[in-house]
């Protein structure tokens, strides 16, 4: 299975499992927020990110944590925008732009960006779809349920694995109606986004079943509440161990792509965990 995306640069999921890390460009995301807040850190951060084995730099702007409120398009470039243009000046590392607002991704595409990173599967922004298309961007299509401020009061599900395949699905559907190429198309359940602590778990446990749907699947397990509640309510910043068990079960449950925050640690954990999954004999350093 292969991703293209612009410049192009091509991802081959035969061959391994690929490492997205997380810039958070905010000063209230809910495992680092304002770390990385000054355009300067955060350029540092991205670049550290790539020499510790990031494949690509997911870049978010607004923070998606329960209970946010929305933030203005014009507030979120004003983050995103100096920090995208100087990491394409630093390095061809392909970037993703963590957004559901087309305006953002239309800015962000124009800077350098590759792929746009949608938590809303297209729905959020009726011009997000085209957006997309229109520029040949690869997208990343999230299943969330609700909006980031009320996607935790209703997590009741009648059918959790195969309502969301549904709500993928149309998501696919919404994404090549436009234009997109299936081979820029990426999928993700959405850990933590409108799901309980069993329903997480549930997810990770049948990841495999999303690899039905014929595309890449990104699973974003980073310091999420889960990990806290199974580590007796360890804060983010404390779950790093619990990270690392989550990633390597989701490389060998089917996860093309892990989104982390911790890419060094990370980067060796796929490693290791792509080494059992494809049973191959790697020299050690």
């Amino acid at each position: 299975m292969l991703l293209t995306i612009r410049h192009n640069f091509t991802l081959d999921f035969s061959t391994r499992t690929y490492v997205m890390g997380v810039l958070n460009v905010t000063p209230d995301s809910f495992s680092d927020g304002g770390v990385n807040f000054s355009p300067d850190k955060a350029v540092q951060r991205a670049l550290k990110m790539v020499e510790d084995g990031a494949d690509i730099i997911d870049i978010g702007g607004e923070s998606t944590r329960p209970g946010a409120e929305p933030l203005a398009a014009g507030e979120e470039l004003g983050r995103v925008i100096p920090v995208i243009k100087e990491i394409r000046k630093q390095s061809s590392v392909p970037i993703s732009i963590d957004t559901y607002k087309a305006s953002v991704a239309l800015s962000a595409l124009d800077e350098g960006a590759d792929i746009v990173n949608d938590i809303s599967g297209l729905r959020a922004d009726p011009v997000m779809a085209r957006a997309v298309a229109g520029r040949g961007a690869a997208v990343v299509l999230m299943h969330m349920k609700g909006t980031p401020k009320d996607m935790q009061k209703d997590v009741h599900y009648e059918a959790l694995i195969p309502e969301i395949l549904d709500c993928l699905r149309e998501s696919i559907r919404m994404a090549a109606d436009a234009g997109t190429a299936p081979e820029r198309i990426i999928v993700d359940p959405g850990i933590g986004f409108g799901k309980s602590y069993d329903q997480n778990l549930e997810i990770l446990k049948n990841l495999q079943m999303f690899q039905g749907l014929g595309k890449p699947v990104l699973a974003g397990v980073s310091r999420k509440a889960f990990i806290g509640r199974i580590l007796g309510g360890a804060p983010p910043s404390d779950r790093l161990e619990g990270t690392l068990a989550a990633v390597a079960i989701s490389v060998l449950n089917g996860a093309n792509i892990v989104r982390v925050h911790d890419v060094k640690e990370a980067a060796k954990a796929v490693k290791v965990a792509d080494a059992i999954k494809r049973q191959r004999v790697q020299e050690i350093f």
